[in-house]
């Protein structure tokens, strides 16, 4: 039997194993694969029913911070109307060894199928004895929120400190500061360098985007934004970050975009991946639509997306389907 058998694939909160064939009375356990901090096994045992277990592997980190999952499991079908099972949604599942959760499916399967683990939120104890918390929770300006100076700078944005400029977006103004956006943006320092009409206006015109996105796109310039703002404002966030040239606002962008695609926005994703050249999230968008079969969930939107899309991105999408047709 090859290595492949063996091995899950991936991306940030799915895993998939594909499975050729089951003889009966048969176990199988996965290679271990990473989700999260940890790595994890999917185990297979054929007797008179199907058995499915997850579990993560056995360490130090599991032993004293084991994860707390929220997961949806599926086994689907990989020839014909790829027929689908699921289990109902787990939640906050706290798992320790091989036992803590085992799928036994009654409905007899055969030949190729797929085990589709999708990973809602994994969460770990806090080391304050409080709640659980979400290790995709965690804002990415935490770890410096700290600093006095990040907490000065955005006290001078959210207080008007001395502003002297006027940002203007298409439904509301905010008071900013010259040297603050020039320091963070070379197009907001070219602005303010060169006979421009903001220099003289003392005014930047931002009329595609809402009060609400330019003002999580100050606060992030100030280092005071929190992370539930940047998560709902990610994309009004990218195409600022593009248009204003901050490269450490679109790779933290792109990064998030990364963590949590699924069928509602995969489209989407890719488009601005696309859209504003950022390769890992296209990679990833192209792996779970097409080597994750996910492409066949959505299979309408698919369609009008097909209608309206850029024609290199089309001809890229139909070039990855040839080549998954070519293997399994």
């Amino acid at each position: 039997m090859s290595e492949s058998a063996y091995r899950v694939e991936t991306t940030s909160r799915l895993a998939q194993w594909r499975i050729e064939n089951l003889a009966s009375c048969t176990y199988r356990k996965s290679d271990p694969f990473k989700i999260g901090k940890w790595n994890w096994h999917l185990a297979v045992e054929k007797n008179r029913t199907l058995s499915i277990k997850l579990y993560p592997e056995i360490s130090n980190l599991t032993r004293d911070n084991p994860p707390i999952a929220s997961f949806i499991i599926r086994v689907v079908s990989s020839v014909g109307d790829r027929k689908t099972l699921a289990h109902p949604e787990i939640t906050d599942r706290q798992l320790k060894n091989n036992d803590d959760f085992v799928w036994a499916i009654e409905v007899p399967l055969t030949g190729k199928f797929i085990i589709d683990v999708e990973f809602v939120d994994l969460k770990t104890a806090s080391p304050e004895g409080g709640e659980p918390c979400s290790i995709w929770a965690e804002g990415f300006l935490q770890k410096e929120s700290n600093a006095t100076a990040l907490a000065s700078l955005g006290r001078m944005l959210s207080e008007s400190i001395h502003t002297d400029i006027v940002i203007n977006a298409s439904d509301g103004s905010i008071g900013a500061h010259r040297a603050v956006l020039a320091v963070r943006s070379p197009v907001f320092r070219s602005m303010f360098s060169h006979d421009l009409k903001e220099k003289e206006l003392s005014a930047i015109n931002i009329s595609d985007m809402s009060i609400e996105a330019c003002q999580a796109f100050l606060n992030y310039i100030y280092g005071n934004i929190e992370n539930e703002e940047f998560l709902t404002h990610r994309l009004a966030l990218l195409r600022a970050a593009d248009k204003y040239d901050i490269l450490d606002l679109k790779e933290a962008c792109h990064d998030s975009l990364l963590e949590d695609i699924d069928t509602k926005n995969v489209l989407e994703r890719l488009q601005n991946a696309s859209l504003y050249q950022l390769p890992k999230l296209k990679t990833s968008c192209m792996r779970y639509l097409v080597k994750f079969g996910k492409i066949f969930d959505i299979r309408d939107d698919f369609n009008a997306f097909l209608q309206c899309a850029d024609k290199e991105l089309i001809a890229e999408i139909f070039h990855e389907v040839l080549a998954a047709w070519k293997g399994f």
